[in-house]
């Protein structure tokens, strides 16, 4: 076993917490620094079914991507979900821990791990979010460029296959190959238009609506909405092997969520 500020540390390492957005909520949300963690659960979302899985598989630590605790609590309902799934984790004493905003902007995180997946190279900063003085540019999102250009919709089908998807939704603007494809993970929406100016024959992310579709169009700029859990969980796997090694040392033993998925289905 260790203590949970190892675990803590060795998160920081991977995401330091101070590239996180301002709105953002990461680090121990749940726990204590000084409890001592004997085996980690990593996944995307602390859902009941993840803390039934750490539960029956004697982790008491999870590690999540999105923040089990968001906005200010003003009270702790035990019948309703979070308050019940607060109360399963005190009382089987499991930290919790996200790295949100601050894992999809570091360098092997989450928008990283989604340019590999779909067979992007070439990788570059998209939407800047800082610059180091010693010039280091930390950016939300990626830019990068496929080894030929191809046909937008069989692009499609290689994002739908190389992701836990099931479908992707496409935006089609017009007879435009693509090579040059912009990227940002979960919902990124709201940088169609940056993605389009910077020159980007395709923007995959998650979470589009129809005026946002409409507005690419115009653009003339492809759009692939892969969905928000799609476009993020690959990471799950990526993080546990990380979290390994860094805890290599320790002989911590550190598992992935296996079973969620994505909560929209195609009827």
């Amino acid at each position: 076993m260790v203590r949970c500020q190892v675990v803590m540390d060795a998160l920081e390492r991977i995401a330091p917490k101070r590239l996180a957005e301002d709105w953002d909520n990461p680090g121990l949300l749940v726990g204590a620094f000084n409890q001592d963690i004997r085996k980690i659960l990593v996944c995307l979302d602390v859902s009941d079914n993840v803390v039934e899985q750490a539960i029956a598989a004697g982790a008491n630590m999870i590690v999540a991507h999105h923040p089990l605790i968001f906005k200010g609590l003003k009270k702790i309902r035990t019948d309703l979900p979070l308050g019940a799934r607060l109360q399963q984790l005190l009382k089987h004493d499991i930290a919790v821990a996200a790295a949100h905003t601050n894992l999809d902007i570091a360098v092997g995180g989450v928008n990283d791990v989604l340019a590999e997946a779909i067979g992007l190279s070439k990788l570059s900063t998209f939407v800047i979010t800082d610059q180091q003085e010693d010039g280091t540019v930390e950016s939300l999102g990626r830019m990068g460029s496929l080894p030929a250009p191809m046909a937008v919709e069989d692009f499609a089908r290689q994002v739908r296959e190389a992701l836990p998807a099931g479908h992707v939704r496409l935006v089609h603007a017009g007879a435009r190959p693509v090579r040059k494809v912009a990227l940002c993970s979960g919902s990124g929406a709201e940088f169609i238009q940056k993605a389009a100016f910077m020159g980007a024959d395709v923007y995959v992310t998650g979470d589009v609506k129809y005026h946002e579709a409409q507005a690419a169009v115009e653009l003339g700029m492809h759009v692939i909405d892969a969905g928000h859990f799609a476009t993020e969980f690959p990471v799950v796997e990526v993080l546990r092997q990380r979290l390994t090694e860094e805890l290599a040392e320790y002989q911590m033993e550190v598992i992935a969520d296996q079973s969620s998925q994505n909560f929209f289905t195609v009827i």
